[in-house]
């Protein structure tokens, strides 16, 4: 190639390739500008957004939609309240669920004077697990469709109504009298045969008296089995369960309680209940559950009757099915005071209250009657400590002459008693009779609702302690309050004290006895201080009965020169021995026996 081609070659390569490096630039150009247009033309001409997560959750709902129309009524809805009330009671149920979420007993106040509601609230259920699903189905969680009636005699039902599909439906039917607390209850279900279905019970009792302390500790359940043994437990924080069939079970506050009583017997049962609640506004909660049996066909049917109402004991006692027993009346040591109660001072107090208002005079009337009763036991075991002060100055000639001889003047005390006509025993009579009356009380005036918002003097509330002064502070084993009844039963026991011993013979070899009775009454201070004012006030009133009876027989009616002419001449008489002072010699002559001799 010669050197024009050379020249020529070299020329068209640079050519071609300032052309390729200037296509690219003006390439480039094109397409930054092609950008920019295309921002500014979507600034100008913004396209909506579009949000997928809506798309997704509409998409969501459409297809929820079409499930929940293809599923029956009872899985879906949307819940109302429906209200059932008598005289008694009014009764809120819940569309989804079909039980009483809310119960208002309606002759009664709270402490606060508000109307008293027992329960109310979602922590109250009643219902059965269905056969169905593996047991995945609850009457609790279905959707109901209620239909309310009243009979010709005042009794209101409602019965709600859930359609499961394909044959299966529940019937949950509640209906009250017209003027009761006890409610029919009937659960049916149709096209689920079953065998044993569980049943569960919930309840949070409402705080409804003045201290929730007292209301929490007189929390029980009670229980009776189908072969009438009952027991019950006082509720702190702790599970039980019982094997044996329950005839009827009760969830008890202190004035107040709701039992459920199966028509035919509750199975296997776990009771699950705590008054271990942070919320001050709830006293405790049960939750109980039980195995129920029916009989197997295409309609299965489960009866009960449930009673929300007052611890009554005259109520209770009239449905014959064992509730009352929810009024304790004595159990544990002194259980045979229940029987004082039924059938002595329970009637006199119901009698009384037919025509007196004032329960303050009522307890006055029953202390004076019930003394009345006693009054010849009391008269001899002051007849009995009269004989031993005229005997005094002859026991203590038989001390000083037997000082070094414990037993030969126990010996020689009960001959100068026997051929004197003494019974040292005498004196021990009233007191016997007198201990059950006691602690009959003890029970019965801090159960009995009818005492409950009773005024008398300055106290609001007999059911409860009467306070004439609220302390800013606590003191140990006594409270925050100063009870006026609980200090005048204290005085008045001192008081009393005093006066027997100025009245009775002291024996100097027991000097704890001595004082015991002035210890006593402080000793019981702090523990009354808190208790119910119609219990205190019972005992100083009877404590002054005590007194001015005691005043009265020694000034007026025993006569001690009398009694000594009397026990002088019994010496020349030839003794009768009892056979208790028969045994009491032959212990001391036994004992005397085997004494080392000196």
């Amino acid at each position: 190639m010669d050197r024009n081609s050379v020249i020529g070659f070299i020329l068209l390569v640079a050519l071609l390739i300032g052309y390729i490096v200037y296509n690219n630039q003006t390439q480039e150009k094109y397409y930054q500008q092609k950008k920019a247009d295309s921002i500014a033309y979507a600034k100008a001409h913004p396209r909506p957004a579009i949000d997928t997560t809506a798309k997704l959750k509409q998409a969501a709902a459409v297809v929820d939609s079409a499930l929940i129309k293809s599923q029956p009524p009872a899985y879906h809805g949307t819940a109302q309240n429906i209200t059932l009330e008598n005289k008694k009671l009014s009764l809120t149920f819940s569309t989804k669920g079909g039980f009483p979420t809310t119960a208002v007993i309606k002759d009664y106040k709270t402490y606060r004077q508000t109307p008293l509601v027992f329960f109310n609230g979602a922590g109250n259920q009643v219902g059965v697990t269905l056969p169905i699903n593996n047991g995945a189905v609850a009457t609790t969680d279905l959707f109901y469709t209620p239909q309310q009636s009243t009979a010709t005699n005042g009794d209101k039902t409602v019965v709600f109504t859930a359609d499961l599909g394909e044959g299966k439906r529940v019937d949950i039917s509640y209906t009250i009298p017209a003027d009761d607390y006890m409610m029919h209850c009937n659960i049916q279900l149709t096209g689920m045969p079953v065998g044993t279905v569980p049943f569960t019970w919930s309840t949070a009792a409402l705080h409804t008296e003045k201290f929730v302390v007292t209301e929490r500790t007189s929390t029980q359940i009670y229980y009776r089995f189908k072969n009438n043994d009952a027991d019950y437990y006082t509720v702190k924080e702790e599970k039980k369960s019982l094997s044996d069939p329950v005839q009827w079970m009760g969830f008890r506050t202190h004035y107040f309680n709701s039992t459920l009583i199966a028509d035919d017997a509750f199975g296997k049962t776990n009771i699950n209940a705590t008054t271990k609640v942070a919320d001050s506004d709830i006293v405790a909660t049960n939750t109980t559950t039980f195995d129920l049996s029916t009989k197997p066909g295409s309609v299965s049917n489960i009866g009960f009757r449930w009673f929300i109402g007052p611890n009554d004991y005259r109520l209770l006692n009239s449905y014959k099915t064992g509730i009352e027993d929810m009024v304790p009346l004595g159990f544990g040591l002194f259980a045979f005071v229940k029987y004082i109660n039924k059938w002595l001072l329970i009637p006199i107090f119901y009698f009384l209250g037919t025509y007196i208002s004032n329960y303050g005079v009522i307890i006055m009337l029953m202390t004076i009657f019930i003394r009345l009763m006693l009054s010849f036991f009391t008269y001899k075991s002051y007849l009995s400590a009269a004989k031993m002060r005229v005997l005094k100055p002859e026991l203590d000639e038989l001390k000083e002459q037997y000082k070094d001889d414990q037993q030969k003047f126990s010996m020689e005390q009960m001959k100068l008693y026997r051929t004197a006509g003494v019974n040292p025993l005498g004196g021990c009579l009233p007191t016997l009779f007198q201990i059950p009356i006691l602690f009959a009380m003890y029970y019965l005036f801090p159960t009995s609702i009818e005492l409950r918002q009773k005024h008398f003097l300055w106290c609001n509330d007999l059911s409860t302690y009467d306070s004439i002064l609220d302390l800013p502070f606590n003191i140990p084993f006594y409270g925050d309050h100063i009870s006026l009844f609980t200090l005048l039963m204290t005085a008045s026991s001192l008081f009393l004290a005093l006066y027997n011993r100025n009245m009775t013979p002291q024996d100097p070899n027991n000097p704890m006895m001595k004082y015991m009775p002035f210890i006593f009454p402080f000793m019981l201070l702090g523990v009354f201080n808190k208790m119910a004012a119609a219990l205190t006030f019972y005992y100083f009133f009877s404590n002054m009965l005590s007194i001015a009876q005691q005043f009265i027989i020694q000034k007026y009616i025993i006569n001690e020169k009398a009694i000594h002419a009397e026990i002088q001449a019994n010496k020349t008489k030839t003794p009768t021995v009892s056979k208790w002072q028969q045994k009491l010699e032959e212990m001391q002559k036994v004992q005397q026996s085997k004494a080392p001799k000196k």
